[in-house]
C-alpha cells in the first residue's frame, strides 16, 4: 500500500554509534545533516523544508536542505553519498518508477538506499466533463466497454502520475481509452473543462475548483483508502475496480548501508514530526496529508509499486519524455 495508516516506529532513546565510515564513539548527528530535494519552489521543497525544520530540534544539529533539479539528479547524488546519515533525501515516487521508462538512469532504487519512511502523499481525482453520462466508477467502465475507443483522456508528460493512473486503469478496467498528449497540465484541464477531453486522472488542485463550481465532476480518488482531502468521495478500488492505486507521495532515504540505528533515528523523528496535529492540519491545507511509516513498509510500497506499474508501463510501451 502506498498510503498505510500512520505507524510511529519508535526505537529506544540513547546514544547512536556510528559504524562503518564513522568516528567510533561520536554520537548521531555530530554535525549538520544534508537533505538533498528536488526544487526549489514546488511541493517537494515544501515538504522537504517543514521536515527539515521539524526534526532539526529533536536531533540537535540543523538539517540544511540541498535542493538539485528535479528528475534523477538527486537520486543520483545520494547514491553516491557516504553512508553516515550526514546525507539524505527525499523524492517522490517518480524516483523509484523512472527507472521502468527510461535506459541508463545511474542508481538503483532499491539497492541503492536505505528507506527511512513515507512522508506525505495525495491521491489522484478521477473527474468526467458532465456530458460524460457516467455518475458512478462501474457507470463509467460500462460506458469505456459498451464504447471502446470513444472516450480519451488527457494527460501531460510521458509517465507521471496522470499518465499512469489513466492507463492502469484502461489495464484493469479492460477498456479501450484513447490518451491526448498535452504540453502542460494546464492545457489538459482547459480542454477537459471545455469538453474536448472527457475524463481524467488529475492531480487534484487545479481541477478542485472546477468541481466545486460544477463544470466537472469527481467520481473518485485513486488511494486505496479514503482521503481526508475528499470527504465523502469514494475510492476507484470501493467503486469498482478492487485493487486499484495510484498516489504521488513524498519519501525520505539514505544511501544504502547506512547503520540500522541512524535510519532508525532518522524515522523515530520524521514520524513523529509528521504525527503531529498542527502538522497534518498544515499539510492538509496544502492538498496532502502526512502519512509516517516504518523503514519496512516503505521498502514495501516501492516494490508493490515497481511490479504493478512495470507490468503497465511494459505493455502500454510508455517511455518517458
Amino acid at each position: 500500500m502506498l498510503l498505510p495508516r500512520i505507524v510511529v516506529w519508535m526505537v529506544s532513546s540513547g546514544t547512536i554509534v556510528l559504524g562503518a565510515g564513522g568516528v567510533s564513539g561520536q554520537e548521531y548527528p555530530g554535525k549538520p545533516v544534508r537533505l538533498v530535494s528536488p526544487g526549489p519552489g514546488g511541493g517537494a521543497d515544501f515538504v522537504a523544508r517543514s521536515i527539515a525544520q521539524g526534526i532539526s530540534g529533536p536531533l540537535g544539529q540543523q538539517v540544511v536542505v540541498d535542493n538539485r533539479p528535479a528528475g534523477v539528479i538527486p537520486g543520483q547524488v545520494v547514491s553516491k553519498a557516504p553512508p553516515d546519515g550526514y546525507t539524505i533525501m527525499l523524492n517522490g515516487n517518480s524516483f523509484w518508477i523512472a527507472p521502468l521508462m527510461r535506459d541508463g538512469i545511474a542508481y538503483d532504487p532499491v539497492k541503492d538506499f536505505s528507506p527511512i519512511t513515507l512522508a506525505v502523499g495525495s491521491p489522484n481525482i478521477l473527474v468526467v466533463h458532465p456530458s460524460v453520462p457516467a455518475r458512478s466508477v462501474r457507470e463509467l467502465i460500462a460506458l469505456a466497454r459498451a464504447r471502446p475507443g470513444a472516450l480519451n483522456y488527457g494527460s501531460a508528460s510521458a509517465g507521471g502520475s496522470v499518465h499512469l493512473a489513466a492507463e492502469l486503469f484502461k489495464h484493469m478496467a479492460r477498456a479501450d481509452i484513447v490518451r491526448i498528449s498535452f504540453k502542460s497540465s494546464g492545457a489538459s484541464v482547459i480542454s477537459l473543462v471545455s469538453g474536448e477531453v472527457h475524463l481524467m486522472f488529475a492531480n487534484a488542485p487545479p481541477v478542485v475548483p472546477h468541481v466545486q463550481s460544477g463544470r466537472l465532476r469527481a467520481l473518485a480518488v485513486t488511494t486505496l483508502q479514503p482521503s481526508l482531502l475528499f470527504p465523502g468521495l469514494p475510492t476507484v478500488a470501493g467503486a469498482g475496480l478492487p485493487g486499484f492505486e495510484v498516489a504521488s507521495v513524498y519519501a525520505l532515504f539514505a544511501p544504502a548501508r547506512t547503520p540500522a540505528a541512524i535510519v532508525n533515528r532518522l524515522n523515530q523523528e520524521a514520524v513523529r514530526f509528521l504525527a503531529r496535529t498542527d502538522v497534518k492540519e498544515r499539510f492538509l491545507a496544502t492538498g496532502v496529508e502526512t502519512i509516517g511509516s516504518s523503514p519496512d513498509d516503505l521498502a514495501a510500497a516501492m516494490k508493490s509499486e515497481m511490479a504493478r506499474m512495470g507490468k503497465v508501463i511494459r505493455d502500454a510501451g510508455i517511455r518517458e519524455d
